[in-house]
């Protein structure tokens, strides 16, 4: 696969949509692309954001999360989060490459922005088969570093299920899947870098793997994405663990 950070204008808060940044940078779309789209742009496009002074972080925090852990439990004094059925550091707040002035929130409603920018750069590029990808930066345990996360998809399948296929001496899979859209979002912001480099999005071609679907995804498919029973999770002794307080981030 090829992945190719495009670089913008730099994005101020509420100065463009995001469909005409992506009419700016993104003059050709070939069939079979997967576009990754940073959620601070889109954030930044619809104005979501909260000026630094006279605004409580930790409330703030508390607003835009379903699920939240007291900052005092991390050495860094940051909180984990749970929203949107992610799992995030400061309910996705963020504060870096915004001028100094303000909280940058997630999008107002992330998947609504995929299939919207999915039905667009479709319409407009005259292709079928095109994914997006709303992407955010975050951590695993046990390694230094950021990774890739999706927060939402459209336009293809975002995961591959290997259950009851034979492996290679034929024994069949039973727990196996291969998280598609996840490993395109980590590849994707690896090229397009977490500081100054100003390429919000990636374009990634040659994708002989991805299943593409011409249409949105549906909410039944959207469900199945996500792990929504903590205990049928692999980590989750590790959530069942501590004791999550209530956000008031209500939004599934």
């Amino acid at each position: 696969m090829i992945v190719r950070p495009v670089k913008t204008d730099r994005i101020m808060p509420g100065k463009k949509t995001i469909l005409e940044i992506l009419d700016d940078s993104l003059p050709q779309i070939a069939e079979r692309t997967v576009v990754v789209i940073t959620s601070k742009i889109v954030a930044l496009c619809e104005d979501r954001v909260v000026p630094r002074t006279g605004t409580n972080k930790e409330g703030l925090i508390k607003e835009q999360s379903s699920f939240y852990l007291p900052m005092s439990l991390s050495r860094y004094g940051h909180h984990f989060t749970i929203t949107e059925h992610t799992l995030a550091s400061v309910g996705g707040i963020d504060e870096s490459n915004s001028g100094g002035e303000n909280y940058v929130l997630w999008p107002a409603d992330s998947q609504k922005s995929a299939n919207r920018i999915r039905e667009y750069l479709a319409r407009k590029h005259e292709v079928k088969e095109v994914g997006v990808i709303i992407s955010d930066s975050t951590c695993v345990p046990m390694c230094w570093g950021t990774i890739g996360q999706p927060l939402s998809y459209s336009g293809f399948e975002p995961v591959h299920d290997y259950i009851g296929q034979p492996d290679l001496f034929g024994r069949p899979f039973k727990v196996s899947r291969s998280g598609v859209a996840l490993g395109l979002t980590a590849a994707a912001v690896v090229v397009m870098g977490e500081g100054d480099e100003q390429t919000p999005i990636a374009v990634i071609t040659d994708v002989d793997y991805v299943r593409f679907q011409p249409r949105n995804p549906t909410q039944k498919e959207l469900e199945n994405f996500y792990i929504a029973d903590y205990k049928e999770d692999l980590f989750g002794p590790f959530f069942e663990a501590v004791d999550w307080q209530k956000g008031r981030q209500t939004k599934k």
